[in-house]
């Protein structure tokens, strides 16, 4: 079933979330009225496509009556997100809500504390209206790995939208909900905005908080947004950045200026373009994703950024070294959930034969627990984390790709601040993925071939480094394909002034709607 596209303003009944901000503040619309729409059409749609997990209908409408009050009364007025339905990717906590992350080991979990980045949404004036489904734990790169199902991607019902946050993607591509927050560890934001047709900003590492994420890979992991447009993803940005206490990691910059910083202007900018590894075969890059990029660059260049050939020597090193680190971070990270304290917990003599009968009970729930808890795409990252932590293995492999980690974030440095070569440059474009969107069931037993999609990605995330994907346009197949641009370290109002240049003057509309 085949989704052909057709360019209109935007396919959330109410707009961006600019536009919703605009009219509920003037008043041309009510917060109830976008907060309905929205909600409406995730009951027509979502059967479909399945990108939520949980809809939180009451609490939406509530908070939608409470903020046209406080406008009637003239409060509140200058929130940035005023009335704009928002959902939230299933492993970053919503007060008293089912928050688990797509696992049966956290069923019934309704986490008592709410996510810093929940609570600037809220303080902005957003409604939330539901959280969407992702890869258990967010490992992996289809939304294929969820306790609740598959998600389907708008554009074509037989392909899979992306992952880990696929039902974010998905859910902004069928117009429920201009805005979703998802989480990317390796491109888990920016490659289903891609599959999907729409805008994925993963922020530095340390710009958002992941206070109430509910971890993978902890020195990977980034907040972000998924939007229609990159002057919402800017908008966004401006609200969830910032320092917080109870997130030892993030960082004390000056996180404001996004929307002022889109100038329209790209003359003054200078973009790297890594030929060799898009030339090199081992990537698998599609023919029609190289058409796209290369159609892409002429629309940078023809808006007068200057395009520079660069070199990322260790890039190819990057989906190995990632698929060392995130799971060794991911063994320690998952080690916590055991039934004891929360979750669901099974009985130590529950079925099977699996382990030592002559452990202790309380080791056998673990056990058990733990087996029936976590789905097999979790357990192999599991194992290769613990693999890669043994005494025996330590510094094989898991030192080895820290170092390769290292190589990667100097190969960024040297393009971004020129090395020997002088001026260097503001951005590296590449492809956001090698492929469009794939089949359902294409790759869920050949995880080789999954974890490759991710070159073009995990760079971004081994250096802490901003990236955004926009969408560039369609295959011959009207799958949507997406360009990624790599920014130096909190450096995103560049980044985004980049992205909304190219956006803006691409050929065809800045926003593809899938019309299914």
């Amino acid at each position: 079933m085949t989704a052909g596209p057709d360019s209109v303003h935007g396919p959330s009944p109410a707009g961006t979330a600019t536009d919703i901000r605009d009219a509920v503040r003037s008043g041309r619309r009510t917060a109830v009225e976008v907060c309905q729409a929205c909600l409406d059409r995730i009951e027509a749609e979502d059967q479909r496509w399945h990108a939520f997990t949980a809809v939180f209908r009451d609490d939406a409408l509530a908070r939608a009556a409470a903020i046209d009050r406080e406008r009637d009364a003239g409060e509140g007025l200058d929130r940035p997100l005023l009335g704009v339905p928002i959902s939230i990717k299933d492993v970053i906590c919503v007060q008293s809500k089912l928050t688990t992350a797509a696992s049966r080991i956290l069923d019934g979990f309704r986490p008592p504390y709410e996510a810093t980045v929940v609570r600037r949404l809220r303080k902005a004036g957003a409604v939330i209206v539901g959280s969407t489904n992702c890869d258990e734990f967010a490992m992996g790169s289809s939304t294929e790995h969820s306790a609740y199902g598959p998600t389907r991607n708008p554009w074509d019902a037989d392909r899979t939208p992306g992952g880990s946050s696929g039902g974010a993607a998905a859910a902004v591509a069928a117009g429920c909900g201009p805005v979703a927050i998802g989480s990317d560890t390796g491109g888990s934001i920016r490659q289903p905005a891609a599959f999907c047709g729409v805008v994925g900003l993963k922020p530095t590492y340390g710009r958002v908080s992941r206070y109430g994420l509910l971890a993978y890979a902890s020195s990977l992991d980034q907040i972000g947004p998924v939007t229609l447009t990159v002057a919402d993803a800017a908008l966004l940005l401006g609200v969830l950045a910032g320092r917080d206490l109870h997130d030892a990691t993030s960082v004390d910059r000056p996180a404001e200026g996004y929307t002022a910083a889109l100038t329209g202007r790209a003359d003054d900018l200078r973009v790297g373009v890594p030929r060799r590894l898009l030339e090199d075969a081992d990537t698998g890059l599609d023919p029609d994703v190289l058409d796209a990029f290369d159609r892409a660059l002429e629309t940078i260049e023809a808006a007068g950024a200057v395009l520079v050939d660069i070199e990322l020597p260790h890039a190819a090193y990057a989906v190995p070294a990632y698929y060392l680190l995130a799971p060794a971070e991911a063994s320690s990270n998952l080690a916590r959930y055991d039934g004891v304290r929360y979750g669901a917990r099974a009985a130590a003599d529950a079925g099977g034969a699996l382990g030592d009968r002559t452990a202790s009970p309380l080791s056998r729930m673990y056990d058990r627990t733990r087996d029936a808890g976590f789905g097999a795409e979790v357990k192999r990252r599991i194992m290769l984390g613990t693999y890669a932590l043994s005494q025996g293995y330590y510094d094989a492999y898991y030192l080895r790709a820290q170092r390769v980690r290292r190589l990667i974030r100097g190969d960024y440095e040297t393009v971004f601040d020129g090395g020997d070569a002088g001026a260097g440059v503001h951005a590296v474009a590449m492809p956001t993925t090698p492929t469009p969107a794939f089949r359902l069931g294409e790759r869920i037993e050949d995880p080789l071939a999954m974890y490759l999609g991710d070159i073009f990605t995990v760079s971004a995330n081994l250096a802490g480094l901003p990236a955004i994907s926009v969408p560039a346009g369609l295959t011959r197949a009207r799958l949507p394909v997406g360009l990624q641009l790599t920014g130096p370290a909190f450096d995103e109002a560049t980044l985004l002034r980049l992205a909304d240049v190219y956006e803006k003057t691409r050929p065809g509309e800045p926003i593809l709607t899938p019309d299914a």
